[in-house]
């Protein structure tokens, strides 16, 4: 069952839990949305996130993406006119990734939210060259959050 989050609808950007009990995405986390969209010079269409468990993105990973691998997200863009897509994110993945690379939950929560927009913004992480671009601008949106 998914809980959705009815808080955030009005702005375009919904949010949706497997678990009534996943943390819920805080302000700072929307004014880092907003500010990539805006750093980006993106057009908000339709942004959807999905906050769920390993098994349920390693189903999608495996029925649309053909890999058998546990990942922290997947991003589904939907258009490619402006901000238009579905962003899914395990929660378990997060949190193990958060002790693995000795994060705080809350950094690597806003991490993988950054990194997901930043897919829709058009950013890849397939090359070196890609990597340190995208993880430059998801630690620029980091901290712009975690300033907030």
């Amino acid at each position: 069952m998914i809980f959705p989050d009815q808080s955030s609808a009005e702005d375009s950007i919904t949010f949706n839990y497997l678990n009534e009990d996943f943390p819920k995405v805080h302000e700072s986390a929307m004014a880092m949305i907003h500010q990539i969209i805006k750093e980006e010079n993106k057009s908000l269409n339709q942004l959807t996130f999905v906050f769920c468990d390993d098994s349920y993105l390693l189903n999608l990973n495996q029925q649309f993406l053909k890999h058998d691998t546990l990942t922290d997200i997947i991003t589904f863009p939907m258009s490619s006119d402006g901000i238009d897509g579905e962003i899914y994110i395990s929660i378990p993945r997060v949190r193990e990734n958060a002790g693995a690379f000795s994060n705080s939950f809350t950094s690597e929560y806003l991490r993988v939210i950054a990194h997901g927009v930043l897919h829709l913004c058009g950013y890849k992480d397939k090359s070196e060259e890609e990597i340190k671009v995208i993880r430059s601008k998801e630690d620029h949106f980091i901290a712009f959050a975690l300033n907030q």
